[in-house]
């Protein structure tokens, strides 16, 4: 029994169209934010601990070498040859385009690195970002733009200071489908204000513009946010581990098996943490997700059969 017997994963994606495992290596590029310095906002979202994601550029290895060390993690567990780069921290696409390229071209040029993973905002992929990546994708490589949305809702995006607004996710998502770029997007499940109906409302809309992956996580309660300010003056409660599980399983049954599921879980670490607890336990909560689809006897888009 284990997650891919239910769920349309991008793990077993890879290896349906590769023939061998592929895996991420998460880069830190040295990018901010527009949220971050004064250009839409100080001070991040509600739910982001500066501290934590941001490390100066100066002690931060360079991304050959991060490279080069995610190689050799993954070489202890899993032996895999191939690679995505994942460009992760803070937005990945917030610079001049010659500069962008400058960064990506540098992991495209390493032998075993098949592609190239994009996470960033909604806002800040203009059309030569786009192009971009279309040509790399028109070279034959594996090409994703990770766009982090997080929830459909304009009260809620502008409720936890997102800077963005559906629309600008709607416009970027479209440009892209223009150009055949896969998007994965970011929903984040216990968001303040919302409720199980939120959930659903936007998996459908982003399912309904074409997405081919999508990442779900709880909302993290981390130190140094408004958001911990929020939870310690009751303000905020977070979700049970048992009431995220089932929205999980609800949502994956309503999500057609083509799209492929890069994450279903996500965790902070311990020192960092403030609540809810089960949310630096990811095995457990992924044991506990297997276990219900078992227990349901259901899988991906079998609410839509």
């Amino acid at each position: 029994m284990v997650l891919s017997d239910y769920v349309n994963t991008f793990g077993q994606d890879l290896i349906r169209r590769y023939g061998e495992r592929i895996h991420k290596i998460t880069i830190n590029a040295g990018f901010t934010c527009p949220n971050r310095d004064g250009t839409k906002g100080v001070g991040g979202c509600t739910f982001c601990n500066n501290a934590s994601f941001n490390r100066s550029v100066n002690n931060t290895p360079s991304i050959i070498e991060q490279l080069e060390n995610g190689r050799q993690v993954i070489a202890k567990r899993t032996k895999a040859k191939y690679f995505i780069a994942y460009f992760q921290t803070y937005t990945n696409t917030y610079a001049d385009v010659e500069h962008l390229a400058s960064l990506y071209e540098q992991v495209l040029a390493e032998p075993d690195v098949i592609g190239l993973s994009i996470g960033t905002r909604p806002d800040c992929v203009p059309e030569s970002v786009l192009d971009l990546l279309a040509g790399y994708q028109n070279k034959g490589y594996e090409i994703w733009l990770e766009l982090g949305l997080q929830s459909s809702f304009d009260e809620t995006l502008q409720a936890i200071n997102r800077g963005h607004n559906f629309a600008e996710y709607q416009q970027t998502v479209i440009a892209a489908k223009q150009r055949n770029i896969p998007i994965c997007t970011h929903l984040i499940i216990g968001l303040p204000g919302e409720n199980y109906q939120h959930y659903l409302t936007s998996l459908n809309k982003v399912l309904a513009l074409g997405v081919a992956g999508l990442k779900l996580h709880p909302l993290h309660v981390v130190k140094h946010t408004i958001l911990a300010k929020q939870w310690r003056q009751n303000l905020y409660q977070p979700l049970t581990m048992e009431d995220y599980v089932n929205i999980v399983v609800d949502l994956i049954e309503r999500t057609p098996p083509n799209i492929s599921y890069h994450r279903i879980i996500a965790t902070a670490s311990t020192d960092i943490l403030l609540a809810p607890d089960w949310c630096s336990k990811k095995w457990l909560v992924l044991n506990a997700i297997t276990q219900e689809l078992h227990r349901r006897q259901t899988y991906q888009g079998k609410a839509l059969n």
